[in-house]
Formats: C-alpha cells, structure tokens, sequence
C-alpha cells in the first residue's frame, strides 16, 4: 500500500492533466464552432443584403428608362411605360420575397434604411405611372433615391463591421433639351 500512497501524487497528476485538456478541448472546439456560425450568419446576411439591392435596383434602372422615355431623365435606352409594366411588375415581384429574407434576417437598421429606400422608388414609379414630366422634380426622387440607397449600404456595412465604402455618386449625365 505504500508503494500506492507513493505513486497517488503522479496519478492525481495524470488524471488533472487529462482533465484539463479535455477541457480545453472542448471549450476550444465550441469556440471554433462559435466563430465558423457566426461568419456562416455573415455571409448568408451579406448574400440578402446584395440580393435585396439587387432587386430593388432593377427597379430603379427600369424606372429610369421610363422618366428617359417621358423627357425626365438622360438615360439612353428610353422605354414606354406601356413595354416597362411587365418589366417592373417581375422586379417588384423578385422584390418582395428579397424584403422578406432581409427581414427575417437583417439587422433592424439595415431593413429601416432598406424601407426608406425602397418608399423612394415606389414613390418614383408613383411619379411615372401619373406620366409626369416635370425634369426637376425627377432629379429631386432621384437624389432621395441615392441618399436612400447611401443610407442602406451604409448600414450594410456597419452591420457586418466592413470598412467605409464609396457614396456611390456617379456624376449625372446632363439633360438634352
């Protein structure tokens, strides 16, 4: 028995090593799987983001196409409202179940800036379907547009901790009169 007594302190020893490098493989692991969810939720949050934008930029392009054909935008492939109806109803159509994933997975600001902007361009295509040609009351949308479109993509990126990116104003091409 004494021979036991004298090997306890190693064996004690074994067994606290063994111990806390389970533990510490463990806890090692659930942190690896912490981060690899957490940047799995990052990418899948991204993917909504661009599709969402996507979608509501559709719009946005057809909108302008529709203001070249009405005198209120320089755009150079000007199109009937009578051509774009079916056009804008699958961009609102491909639209709407973008929304709801980015609702369902978008940080509350995000979808609040993606609100205010999407109200901008359904007040755009408000504005044409009335067959308004007013030039300055088109480029004033416009620029509510842009800054709604700034807003959300800046919220984009301060959801997904990225770094400032660029405002997104292009120069405007002037109006032929």
């Amino acid at each position: 028995m004494s021979a036991f007594i004298q090997q306890l302190p190693a064996l004690i020893g074994v067994v606290i090593g063994a111990l806390g490098s389970y533990l510490a493989i463990v806890r090692s692991d659930r942190a690896r799987f912490a981060r690899e969810q957490a940047a799995r939720w990052e990418e899948r949050r991204l993917s909504v983001y661009s599709d969402y934008a996507r979608a509501l930029k559709k719009s946005v392009t057809l909108t302008y196409r529709v203001a070249a054909h009405l005198g209120n935008d320089p755009h150079p492939h000007p199109v009937s409202l009578e051509e774009a109806e079916p056009l804008l109803a699958q961009a609102t159509d491909g639209r709407d179940p973008a929304g709801e994933a980015l609702i369902m997975l978008g940080s509350r600001d995000v979808v609040e800036r993606a609100r205010t902007w999407v109200a901008v361009v359904m007040e755009m295509e408000r504005f044409l379907r009335s067959g308004t040609v007013d030039p300055d009351a088109w480029q004033a949308l416009l620029e509510r547009q842009r800054a709604g479109r700034e807003g959300y993509y800046t919220a984009v990126r301060e959801d997904l901790a990225l770094p400032p990116g660029h405002p997104a104003r292009w120069p405007s091409l002037p109006r032929s009169s």
